[in-house]
C-alpha cells in the first residue's frame, strides 16, 4: 500500500465507476423497474461512507495492516456491487 491517499482514491473510483455503471444501466433501460439499482447507489454510498470512516480511524495498532484489510474489503464489497449490477 503506498499510502493514504490512493487507498482513498482506488475507494472514490471503485464506487464511483459502480455508480455510473447503475446510471448507464439505468439510461438504457428507461422502462424497467430502478427500485433494484437505486438499492445498488444506496449501497454503494454507504460502502464508500463505511470505508472512508474506517481509513480515517486513527486508533489503530498496525496501520499498514488495518489499511491492507480495507483494501481487502473494498476489493470484496466492490465485486458484489458489481454482481449486483451484472445481475440487472
Amino acid at each position: 500500500m503506498a499510502n493514504i491517499r490512493d487507498l482513498k482514491k482506488d475507494i472514490n473510483f471503485v464506487l464511483g465507476d459502480i455508480i455510473d455503471a447503475v446510471y448507464i444501466w439505468e439510461a438504457i433501460n428507461p422502462k424497467e423497474d430502478h427500485s433494484k439499482s437505486e438499492a445498488i447507489i444506496d449501497d454503494a454510498i454507504a460502502t464508500f461512507d463505511d470505508l472512508i470512516a474506517k481509513v480515517n480511524d486513527n486508533k489503530v495498532e498496525n496501520r499498514s495492516k488495518h489499511f491492507k484489510a480495507v483494501n481487502a474489503e473494498l476489493e470484496e464489497r466492490g465485486k458484489a456491487l458489481i454482481d449486483r449490477v451484472n445481475a440487472l
